[in-house]
């Protein structure tokens, strides 16, 4: 028998004792979702609690996006219609029955120019402003709503993933003790399901601090467009003479 022949006679009985060698306790699926089937029942809640906290985080983007486009796009509207000049009267009718901010600003105002049998002098003017700034604030607070969840999600996020992380490597090292060995193939697989709960963690927090910092800039211009309604609106009323009565249409407020 030749040398060649003999060495592979020797590879062709050898590789049932490789096959052999591999141990039948490690997880042969490593992606992330098989890491995720194998993970331990708190790890999975963690990880499912990430998910969940995700999804609400781009539903909250999705509807603020469509409102305060919405919103922005009204308000600008309005607030040309304002900047054209024109009476407090001209500008109710044009409102009347609407119910967005700019539209509350104005029917606010005649609701005041009634309460004061349309007089306008100082104290109105002061009466007026009072009003304005209530109404901006109740406006900025209602599409304010549900953007603060973000910024929970944000704070919070990362540390239920290291909960998750903490708990996984310390089920990994009760292993170690279980199993006496110090094998790191033994062990890896459940590291690295822990360390998923961790990059989860991140996954739902760092869009969810991106956005709520966008939704922060533009809810910002939304009220500095309401003040900017406010200042015409207090404009023209400085328009008008002082001590002199106007009829205004009547407005519920």
């Amino acid at each position: 028998m030749t040398i060649a022949s003999f060495c592979a006679s020797i590879a062709v009985l050898s590789q049932p004792a490789f096959a052999q060698a591999e141990n039948p306790l490690l997880p042969r699926n490593l992606s992330p979702w098989g890491m995720f089937l194998n993970a331990d029942i708190v790890v999975k809640a963690v990880m499912i609690g990430l998910a969940f906290a995700s999804l609400v985080t781009w539903t909250v983007w999705l509807a603020k996006t469509i409102e305060l486009r919405v919103a922005k796009r009204v308000a600008r509207r309005r607030l040309k219609m304002l900047e054209r000049g024109g009476d407090l009267m001209a500008a109710a009718r044009a409102c009347d029955g609407d119910r967005d901010a700019v539209a509350q600003l104005v029917l606010s105002t005649v609701r005041e120019a009634e309460l004061s049998d349309g007089i306008m002098d100082d104290g109105f003017k002061e009466r007026v402003a009072l009003r304005l700034e209530r109404v901006e604030a109740a406006m900025t607070r209602q599409v304010s709503r549900g953007v603060g969840i973000l910024a929970t999600i944000g704070a919070t996020a990362p540390f239920v993933g290291l909960f998750g992380t903490v708990w996984g490597i310390m089920n990994s090292f009760i292993g170690i003790s279980e199993s006496h060995t110090t094998n790191l193939a033994v062990v890896a697989p459940g590291i690295a399901e822990a360390l998923l709960a961790t990059a989860l963690g991140l996954v739902a927090a760092i869009p969810a601090v991106v956005i709520y910092n966008h939704f922060a800039r533009v809810i910002a211009g939304y009220r500095t467009l309401l003040g900017d309604a406010s200042a015409q609106l207090l404009l023209m009323i400085s328009r008008g003479q002082r001590g002199r009565a106007v009829t205004l249409p009547r407005a519920a407020e």
